[in-house]
């Protein structure tokens, strides 16, 4: 039986989009902020020279073109002042997290609520702008050695540092802002908008390829293919759960006896969504970056990470597929769905599972179940991100083809559109509460207005 939310959800039309006008601010307030992110895209560090920027990237835009540019929505390329993107930010908050779960004194932290929540985030800040000094002076002095700096020098250096770190905080900031005033998760949407805005060259450049002979038409076919299904399978995937039997025993309030009532607990099979994909490629953007900017001077033990960790190898594969599960779970028992918390949530609203003691038995029953549902979830981020990297690989094609851009343009656009409709319902709720009110106010000034019986 379709229940009331249900059935309101099913019939939320798109045109209501007119009349909300909270919501329609919040889309307008994220629009603002993208297209802040994306002129600065295009705002050059001080001190570059253009054209010997323009003849390197030529030389090697196929290594910094893929992954790097992906992130950065193409601001490395042109040298802007969001050349290092929300990579730091990402990473920072990798270390974190890491750290809360084992360093005690931050799982404490952990447990305090909201309070604690806003000093990790402090925390990840701080750590967000040591990782980004330390990335920029190594990229300003990248440049130097690549002869790209106009006047090379410590004024230089400082100059760049100061403008990429500042650039990344800015980013930062707006990802936050977007988040707590706008619509959907600030940082995935920058990501996002990353890439959409880089795809319409990737295409042209593809197609291109075709037309000169250097891609064949049967590839070009192919490509076309497995990006619609992969898409196909990306939203089958994502809109995946497992649906766990929750029963509530019958209770008395007051004078009056309410039945049991029983709903279901929905896991989804990829709980962590699109970030173990992230986390995993931010670290290995590391040897491709340092390796593109410092050219012939890289050092033996470097030589050997590209070597071996470079695009298509197999080591870079391999470990691709080790980060990606060991994320997947990292983030789903830390961060999307926490056993103990959830079997304490169903305790408190005397909620159990069927033939399971509330309490630890049933976080270690939950604990279980998506244990289980994480071998497919896991599985299936590891095949979306790999498969297309072997095939890019082989036959030469566009890294924005790739699985894991396919996964984040999915999965962001799915989890936006799904907090569009929540606004929305919301919304819906709002007007059927003010119209019943309103209902009610007539009914009793009706009932004053009506003549007494005598």
């Amino acid at each position: 039986m379709v229940s009331a939310v249900e059935s309101m959800a099913a019939n939320t039309s798109w045109s209501a989009l007119g009349k909300a006008t909270d919501l329609r601010n919040r889309i307008l307030f994220t629009l603002g902020l993208l297209i802040v992110y994306r002129l600065g895209t295009f705002i050059p560090v001080p001190g570059i020279d253009g054209s010997a920027l323009r003849q390197f990237m030529e030389s090697a835009g196929q290594g910094i073109g893929g992954m790097v540019s992906m992130f950065t929505g193409g601001a490395l390329g042109r040298m802007g002042i969001f050349a290092l993107g929300i990579m730091p930010y990402i990473s920072a908050s990798i270390i974190v997290q890491l750290m809360t779960s084992m360093v005690p004194a931050l799982e404490q932290l952990k447990k305090e609520g909201e309070q604690g929540r806003k000093k990790i985030n402090q925390y990840t800040r701080f750590g967000t702008v040591a990782l980004a000094t330390l990335q920029a002076y190594g990229l300003a002095v990248s440049l130097e050695a690549g002869d790209i700096a106009a006047d090379p020098g410590m004024y230089f250096r400082l100059a760049c540092m100061i403008t990429l770190v500042g650039g990344t905080m800015f980013l930062m900031w707006l990802g936050e802002q977007i988040t707590a005033r706008g619509i959907g998760n600030g940082i995935s949407l920058i990501i996002f908008v990353g890439i959409i805005a880089e795809v319409p060259a990737a295409i042209a450049q593809f197609f291109s390829s075709g037309r000169s002979g250097a891609i064949s038409p049967a590839v070009i076919v192919a490509v076309l293919v497995m990006v619609i299904v992969t898409i196909m399978f990306v939203v089958f995937m994502e809109r995946a759960l497992r649906k766990i039997h929750i029963q509530y025993p019958r209770r008395q309030v007051g004078q009056k006896m309410y039945d049991g009532g029983s709903s279901h607990l929905p896991v989804k099979v990829n709980p962590a969504g699109v970030i173990p994909a992230i986390f995993a490629s931010s670290l290995l953007l590391l040897p491709v970056t340092i390796s593109t900017f410092s050219g012939n001077s890289t050092g033996p033990i470097m030589s050997v990470l590209l070597a071996n960790f470079g695009p298509g190898q197999p080591l870079y594969l391999l470990f691709f597929v080790a980060m990606i599960v060991f994320f997947a779970y990292f983030y789903t028992f830390n961060v999307s769905f926490k056993p103990d918390e959830v079997a304490d949530n169903l305790k408190n609203q005397n909620g159990f599972v069927p033939g399971i003691r509330p309490g630890k038995k049933t976080a270690e029953y939950l604990e279980y179940v998506v244990n289980r549902i994480l071998v497919l979830g896991a599985a299936y981020l590891a095949a979306v991100c790999i498969l297309p990297e072997i095939l890019r690989g082989q036959f030469a094609i566009p890294f924005y083809f790739g699985g894991t851009s396919v996964l984040i343009v999915v999965s962001v656009t799915m989890d936006t559109i799904q907090q569009v409709q929540s606004h929305l319902l919301a919304h819906q709720y709002e007007g059927l509460l003010e119209r019943s009110q309103l209902r009610g106010k007539t009914g009793k000034s009706r009932k004053k207005r009506s003549p007494a019986r005598k």
